[in-house]
């Protein structure tokens, strides 16, 4: 997440939109706020809001409600938008929520193909961008980041021996937003 974000040629003020709000949009977040960017979340349902809002998020857009894509063009139209879900039909559409030579950051892997018109990249110099992790130096400069900005993965702490519930709990999409397990218990 902050690889990509530092990557996406962005300026401090600059709209930053954060498509999803899992277990890489929650960093995503924070990252862009942290780096001084205006933060657009956009996720499904109206009670991921105060989440966003918390996590340093200037702005929801519900996309069960409104086109992102619109809602992002009323907001000026995004610099960067990081595409954290696992789907490339949602990311499709959100390439015309971009402004002048904006970037969209792909950090979630989907099975189905990310479709667009050539006239949506074109007109606008608009571009399409995959990042996955750092170099080593790349991920120290990242963890002291996360450390001197107070940037924290939320996560649910399990004993070793509640493995195959935690991992149940991953699988399914319940978990908020990373298990952890632990060989002594929390108290």
């Amino acid at each position: 997440m902050f690889n990509g974000l530092r990557k996406g040629a962005a300026q401090a003020g600059d709209l930053v939109a954060v498509q999803g709000l899992g277990g890489l949009g929650h960093l995503a977040i924070q990252y862009a706020a942290k780096l001084g960017f205006r933060v657009a979340a956009i996720a499904r349902g109206e009670g991921k809001r105060e989440l966003a809002l918390q996590l340093g998020a200037s702005e929801y857009i519900d996309s069960s409600v409104v086109d992102p894509a619109k809602a992002l063009q009323e907001l000026g139209g995004a610099q960067v938008i990081v595409a954290t879900a696992a789907s490339g039909a949602s990311m499709s559409p959100l390439i015309d929520g971009l402004g002048l030579r904006g970037r969209l950051i792909v950090v979630g892997a989907a099975n189905d193909p990310i479709e667009v018109t050539t006239g949506s990249l074109i007109f606008g110099g608009r571009s399409i961008h995959g990042s996955l992790t750092g170099t080593p130096s790349e991920n120290e400069e990242n963890l002291a980041f996360s450390l001197a900005n107070d940037v924290r993965p939320l996560v649910e702490v399990v004993a070793l021996e509640e493995a195959g519930t935690a991992y149940e709990r991953m699988m399914s999409g319940a978990a908020r937003f990373r298990m952890v397990l632990t060989t002594t218990q929390e108290g």
